[in-house]
């Protein structure tokens, strides 16, 4: 068992070391800033991927009967490489957010201190605290509190990360300079469409799927689980919500703007292009992709 936990709590921290390792050597010209934030993207996107795999495996292998089919990954998933992601992504968000203000000159940021770390959690509080909430709720949920019950909807959250791939690409093509492209539009519908349907619409299907089960209507499904359960699933779906509606009203807006810019251009001299309407956003909120 420790050496399995091992996998986990060497894999994340040792990719996001060899990336800032090889990132500089590619892109000479990149900042600390620009280098942790990559590496910080990449590791978040190879996770993501593990998890949905995993997701899939366990739902296709639960979906027989919701409740009672048990598949092993469901809980070795959280502890081999849940836990230490989660932990390790907490570190990593703080180093990209030092580097982030060291590069743009602030003073107390020349060296770590609990000033930098206390700014850090001011700024990110929602992301912090979802982390943690994950950490309390859904680890001794999946390992003490659900009686061998209910693998099938451990592995519909796993399916949540599908979203972080694509909100990681995003941030990468702002980086490269490509927000321009066809790629990085295309990608910023997937963002919302990806992000709509496994960190918001999940949440619905779950209890319907857990009605059918028991030959309950969705409405009365919250009246039949515990406050505890209910709580739980608010506590994650709400941030989620949260980013989502940001994510639509400061995607309209930057796409307002960009059309307004487009219009006044065919009355004037040539502008330079705009940015897309998702590339500040992705480039300036976090969204909830870890």
């Amino acid at each position: 068992m420790l050496q399995v936990l091992a996998c986990g709590v060497v894999l994340f921290p040792g990719l996001f070391f060899i990336f800032r390792r090889v990132l500089p050597c590619v892109f000479a010209r990149w900042t600390d800033a620009d280098v942790v934030l990559v590496s910080e993207r990449l590791v978040s996107s190879i996770h993501a991927v593990m998890a949905t795999t995993a997701g899939i495996i366990v739902v296709s292998a639960c979906s027989g009967n919701v409740m009672t089919d048990r598949y092993w990954l469901a809980t070795y998933f959280v502890i081999w490489y849940g836990v230490p992601y989660m932990t390790y992504d907490i570190y990593a968000m703080y180093l990209s957010h030092y580097y982030r203000f060291r590069v743009k000159g602030h003073e107390e940021y020349k060296e770590h201190s609990l000033t930098t770390v206390n700014s850090f959690i001011r700024r990110e509080f929602l992301l912090v605290l979802h982390h943690i909430a994950l950490l309390t709720i859904l680890l001794p949920v999946t390992l003490f509190f659900r009686r061998d019950q209910g693998d099938y909807f451990i592995g519909c959250l796993f399916l949540t990360e599908l979203s972080t791939p694509f909100v990681s690409l995003g941030k990468i093509l702002i980086q490269l300079g490509m927000q321009d492209c066809w790629v990085h539009k295309a990608n910023g519908g997937m963002v919302l469409l990806s992000f709509f349907l496994c960190r918001i619409a999940l949440f619905p299907y779950m209890y319907w799927a857990y009605g059918r089960h028991y030959g309950i209507p969705v409405y009365g499904v919250p009246f039949h689980l515990t406050l505890s359960v209910n709580l739980g699933n608010l506590c994650i779906l709400a941030p989620q919500v949260y980013w989502f509606v940001l994510l639509c009203r400061k995607g309209w807006r930057l796409y307002q703007r960009q059309r307004g810019s487009a219009s006044g251009s065919q009355d004037s001299s040539p502008l330079p292009p705009s940015t897309s309407s998702f590339s500040s956003l992705m480039d300036n909120q976090s969204m909830g992709d870890h």
